[in-house]
């Protein structure tokens, strides 16, 4: 096993150096957006760090703010957004890197960097009375929010997630093969990891159209080395997550809508039970024919829910 990873990162190397868009700068994606699909406005805010966050900002009235994870962006919560705007005010931002956001040149694409520019994000936008939506990273970004910014929350809507150190091997064993150097090649030779989370984490097949979408953010290899530094978080990313965990105590007694995805390959019913006995003043839903990305699986379900609870916490 040892000798294949050294065949393999040896291979990545040398691929590596006749790469020449790998020279390219990686903050700047840019790709047609297909509005059939996507019709939303597009917003900017730039921020301190010179990153320049896209985001879509849809409705009136009380803020639902939706986070999405690796490899995705908010044309994961399309949807959604379309029915939930009517009675909310929906703002779905790209991570720096992601979608249609830029980085700035020196991103290292790491967690604790996303949730610091998301935290700088909801301040400058002044999001108050705000339901966050946390999916996949969104919950450990998310819930980062929160702990520094309580007053501005008013509750969660939890999809398939988590928001501690993670224990299981099979958590670790993932990290250590798309995090590193199988990761890098696979993404580096044909957008893999995109291609493999997006065909592993949901129960309906995705049009050819859809996919697209999902793969325009980096179809150009010098855009690809954030969709497998998220992998490697998982295991490096530790520090993070443990002061995640530490101070989800403060916000505990936050309402919470629990919608999750029985499928889901990566996180399940023990990650949904933690959960659940953390918050207290919880509903849970649970989507039986969906899988990590509840939102492509359920967005119609998952979007009822959130407008039957809703008016039960006012």
């Amino acid at each position: 096993m040892r000798k294949l990873l050294l065949l393999i990162s040896l291979l990545f190397v040398l691929i590596g150096c006749t790469d020449k868009t790998r020279l390219v700068s990686t903050n700047e994606p840019k790709f047609e957006v297909n509005k059939k699909l996507y019709p939303f406005k597009s917003n900017y805010l730039t921020l301190e760090s010179g990153a320049k966050i896209h985001y879509v900002d849809e409705g009136e009235g009380e803020v639902l703010l939706l986070l999405h994870g690796n490899p995705t962006w908010s044309f994961l919560y399309r949807d959604m957004i379309a029915e939930l705007k009517n009675d909310f005010r929906v703002i779905a931002p790209d991570y720096a890197g992601f979608g249609l956001s830029i980085a700035s040149k020196d991103f290292g694409f790491k967690a604790d960097e996303h949730a610091k520019l998301m935290n700088e994000f909801v301040e400058k936008m002044d999001l108050n009375n705000t339901t966050i939506m946390v999916q996949d990273w969104g919950g450990p970004i998310g819930f980062d929010i929160a702990i520094n910014q309580p007053e501005r929350i008013k509750a969660f809507v939890i999809g398939n997630t988590w928001a501690w150190e993670l224990e299981r091997v099979g958590h670790k064993a993932f990290s250590t093969l798309f995090g590193g150097y199988v990761g890098q090649f696979i993404s580096w030779l044909n957008n893999g990891v995109v291609g493999f989370f997006m065909s592993q984490g949901v129960e309906h097949e995705l049009s050819d159209e859809v996919l697209a979408m999902y793969d325009a953010p980096f179809k150009s290899r010098s855009h690809r080395k954030q969709t497998h530094v998220f992998p490697a978080q998982l295991w490096d990313a530790d520090e993070f997550l443990k002061s995640v965990y530490e101070g989800l105590e403060t916000i505990a007694d936050k309402p919470a809508l629990i919608v999750w995805g029985t499928e889901d390959f990566a996180f399940q019913e023990p990650e949904r039970e933690r959960f659940e006995e953390t918050f207290k003043n919880h509903k849970t839903v649970l989507l039986e024919e969906a899988g990590h990305f509840i939102q492509e699986d359920a967005p119609k379900e998952i979007s009822t829910a959130i407008k039957v609870w809703y008016p039960t916490i006012e």
